[in-house]
């Protein structure tokens, strides 16, 4: 016959928790002896084990109640329904810690990877790291927010950036966030800038430029923008001069009195 501390330490749990599943119901208290004492048989070392190995798995102590008292058949298909629940459990954990290691990994936070391999041609570029900043922050809410349209408008990137006007519009973006005096460069680079979007609206379509993001997103992205790196702000009104507005969501200026001719998208 065992004591109740040698009761716990065969079950591998406390003294406490003894007299806590005496109080509940779930480990019936034996008499005690001559002495006073309680003595427990093998018995009550299996079914303390049980107890404990069910309300470690998450089993709310009033379904190890029942589960107890359930025959053979029953106790073993509420086992396997705990070991489907634990298994999915363990594959959502495995998913955070996941996450968590993206989020060590800098680019990779709530980035698709083909976003990640964008960022990281422009360093290969020699972009300045505060502009691949900026990139970086506009792909994660818009990931976020329209994870459907990723593929779409990273192809369109892709494609941009091998466009030589438009490396070296991220170049010399990159000089100019060091030299935010100098406004003949900023009036040289919107020129340059301005070109190559009229030639590529021309070519490929308003929408091509555009993007047609929801407009709520264009704020906050553009606010992001503006935040990093503030000539981003002299910068678009210079654009605008030159007959373009905007920053994520890039549109023409029609002089007034043109109407702006209504495009399909894919024209």
């Amino acid at each position: 016959m065992l004591t109740i501390g040698e009761l716990a330490s065969y079950a591998g749990v406390t003294v406490r928790a003894v007299r806590h599943y005496h109080a509940t119901g779930l480990l019936p208290e034996p008499e005690r002896d001559h002495s006073g004492y309680r003595r427990y048989d093998a018995g009550a070392v299996v079914e303390l084990i049980k107890i404990r190995t069910l309300a470690q798995a998450g089993v709310p102590l009033a379904r190890v109640r029942e589960l107890l008292r359930a025959d053979t058949e029953e106790f073993a298909a509420a086992v396997a329904e705990i070991d489907k629940r634990l298994r999915a459990e363990i594959r959502q954990r495995q998913r955070h810690r996941q996450q968590i290691a993206r989020l060590a990994a800098g680019d990779n936070l709530a980035l698709p990877p083909e976003v990640v391999e964008f960022l990281d041609q422009l360093r290969a570029l020699g972009v300045d790291e505060r502009i691949v900043q900026v990139e970086r922050d506009g792909w994660i809410p818009l990931a976020a927010y329209t994870p459907e349209r990723v593929p779409e408008l990273i192809t369109r990137k892709r494609h941009q950036i091998t466009h030589p006007q438009l490396i070296d519009f991220y170049l010399t973006l990159s000089r100019a966030l060091d030299q935010t005096d100098n406004d003949s460069m900023l009036t040289e680079l919107v020129d340059k800038l301005a070109t190559y979007l009229t030639q590529l609206a021309d070519d490929q379509g308003e929408d091509y430029v555009s993007g047609n993001i929801e407009p709520t997103l264009i704020a906050l992205l553009d606010t992001l923008a503006l935040d990093t790196a503030p000539p981003t702000r002299r910068l678009i009104e210079l654009l605008t001069q030159r007959g373009w507005h905007g920053w994520t969501n890039l549109e023409r200026v029609h002089p007034p009195g043109i109407a702006t001719e209504t495009r399909r998208p894919g024209q």
